[in-house]
């Protein structure tokens, strides 16, 4: 018999969790035999049918709207530290089987069956997030498993991801092992790349794009490439290293172009990498006046659709921009457009895409598809876990 408390679900509403989803939201839980008051929050509870039958364990926050997460189907194995070990065990022999080196998203929340836990991988160094009360609580056993299975010298706690507030937890930064180095290293598609260690965006580095980035090769030899939201030169920096002719990184960040600057002269591009600072639209606006065109043009904006209520507002922002980097493509050119909006389908993103060309009389041809990497593997019965998408295309002349 298992010890710990039930979590009854509303009838019929275990359907999804048997079709392999691990959320549960409060409007499934029977609050008549298992009132959400009666919990704590990141309490570890035995999930079970509206008739009892028990689906499996894991961790409940009442106050939360997804209330609940699934851990473990077994119920001769609930939730356990050793359980944790063996599930980042999993994971790490899928990212060796993978990547040479030890540069790579290590957990990537529920598509790695640990809900509410981020893990990125520099080396000996780690940057982890947690993002749910249920983790949180289970803290030290997260840091002591990472410990026993990678042995690195570094780990950052980067709980500042504000999607901390939905589960009113605190936003902190905090070293809990090793003594914080200045900069990240990142070794990717045979480059080599800096950040700084605490001012990065999210846990550093978007290792999402490494196969996207890798996929710029045939297109930027001997090409002028701007390269929009640069970041700290991710796409910028392989593309001079790919053979481009010159390389223009655009950012808001000042910040962040001096690293682009830096992450050049790390791999020999100096003289081919330029920077303009400056708000991404207005950035573009200034590049059309002087009437730059450009080989390819990449964009590879934050996430302009965060939540459902954002998708009118997002539509009309990826359609500016897009609007706008085809204003500055130059005849056949290639145009590489992202986006990381779960809540953006693919196909929409195609359709902005198509739509802006007509509006601009220009012809559009679809080349590649690009998705995230497998260290950002999609669970098949969870729809959230799949959220990039990259479309390369080539933006032709009406005549």
């Amino acid at each position: 018999m298992s010890q710990l408390p039930p979590l009854r679900l509303k009838k019929q509403e275990e359907n999804r969790l048997k079709a392999g989803h691990l959320w549960i939201f409060s409007n499934e839980i029977d609050t008549q035999q298992t009132p959400l008051s009666g919990f704590t929050a990141g309490e570890a509870v035995e999930i079970q049918t509206h008739k009892g039958q028990v689906i499996g364990s894991g961790y409940i926050n009442p106050h939360s709207l997804i209330c609940a997460r699934l851990l473990s189907r077994d119920p001769k194995h609930p939730w356990s530290a050793s359980l944790l070990v063996h599930r980042l065990n999993v994971a790490l022999s899928l990212r060796d089987l993978r990547y040479p080196d030890p540069y790579y998203r290590l957990i990537f929340g529920e598509a790695d069956l640990l809900p509410g836990l981020v893990v990125d991988r520099y080396g000996d160094t780690l940057v982890v997030q947690l993002t749910t009360a249920g983790m949180e609580l289970m803290k030290a056993d997260v840091l002591t498993a990472l410990e026993k299975v990678l042995h690195p010298k570094v780990i950052l706690l980067r709980n500042d991801s504000p999607i901390r507030n939905y589960e009113k937890l605190p936003s902190y930064v905090e070293t809990v092992l090793g003594e914080m180095p200045e900069h990240l290293l990142i070794k990717e598609n045979g480059l080599s790349f800096e950040v700084p260690f605490q001012e990065g965006q999210k846990t550093g580095w978007f290792y999402d794009q490494r196969e996207n980035r890798a996929r710029l090769a045939p297109y930027v030899k001997g090409k002028r490439v701007l390269d929009v939201y640069s970041y700290m030169g991710g796409w910028g920096v392989t593309a001079a290293a790919l053979g481009a002719s010159d390389v223009t990184c655009v950012d808001a960040s000042q910040t962040a172009l001096d690293y682009v600057h830096h992450n050049a002269a790390l791999n020999g591009q100096t003289d081919k990498v330029q920077t303009l600072q400056g708000d991404a639209q207005e950035a573009m606006k200034e590049l059309r006046q002087q009437r730059e065109k450009f080989d390819v043009v990449i964009i590879d904006p934050p996430a302009f659709i965060k939540k459902k209520v954002d998708f009118r507002p997002g539509i009309k922002g990826y359609r500016k921009i897009n609007q706008q980097a085809m204003q500055l493509t130059a005849k056949d050119g290639i145009l590489v457009s992202a986006s990381c909006s779960h809540h953006l389908p693919r196909q929409v993103l195609q359709k902005i895409m198509q739509e802006s060309a007509v509006h601009l009389d220009r012809n559009l041809q679809i080349l590649e598809h690009g998705y995230q990497g497998p260290d950002h593997p999609i669970h098949p019965a969870i729809p959230e876990t799949e959220y990039l998408k990259v479309i390369y295309s080539r933006v032709l002349s009406r005549h």
